[in-house]
């Protein structure tokens, strides 16, 4: 568990441990299960809110950024000098998004985005609707998203060490990515980790 907390790939802890690669990486799926299965998916924000989506995996080559081959799409909310939620979604269209926003930010908090049309809903919403137009800067004093993107960077960061993540664990990986980020102490996400392992034993 102190070589997961640390960010330690399955095969470098099996041989720091001396146990089986395949040991390892089925303790470590375990513990992302775990981690994915305490997440709080009541969590509601309220205040000042970022929302973003972002891309992961998928092929370097041909196209890049929204659409390109192979990615996964996920979304995700940021309260500022709070927590992170993300989850996968199949598009991000307005029809996609909103739903989201609607069950997750409470009504009169203000919604800062980016300039993607899917937001345009937000302007006529029961919410305040701040955007940033990238193309011409990226922060406007309280006007920007830098929180969530800042979570993106760590995550797609802690993937890579991987070298790949499949599809079908593409969430338990997000999660993780999710959980380290609303508890960034080390020894919080280690005690964390030995209580909920214990009450499953």
């Amino acid at each position: 568990m102190e070589l997961f907390v640390a960010g330690s790939t399955a095969r470098t802890a099996s041989e720091i441990a001396d146990v089986n690669k395949n040991t390892a990486q089925l303790f470590f799926h375990r513990l992302r299960e775990i981690i994915a299965e305490k997440q709080d998916l009541n969590i509601v924000f309220e205040g000042e809110i970022e929302a973003d989506e972002s891309y992961f995996g998928g092929r370097r080559k041909e196209k890049r950024g929204r659409g390109a081959a192979g990615k996964i799409p996920v979304f995700g909310l940021l309260k500022r000098g709070g927590k992170v939620f993300a989850e996968i979604i199949s598009d991000a269209k307005g029809k996609t998004l909103m739903p989201i926003i609607r069950e997750k930010v409470k009504p009169d908090s203000i919604v800062y985005t980016d300039a993607l049309p899917s937001y345009n809903a937000l302007d006529v919403s029961e919410f305040k609707h701040l955007r940033i137009n990238h193309s011409k800067l990226f922060a406007e004093n309280r006007n920007h998203i830098n929180g969530i993107e800042n979570f993106w960077n760590q995550a797609k960061r802690h993937m890579r060490r991987f070298n790949g993540v499949p599809k079908k664990n593409f969430r338990l990986f997000l999660k993780e990515c999710e959980w380290r980020f609303n508890f960034p102490s080390p020894k919080k996400q280690l005690k964390m980790l030995i209580q909920w392992v214990e009450t499953r034993n």
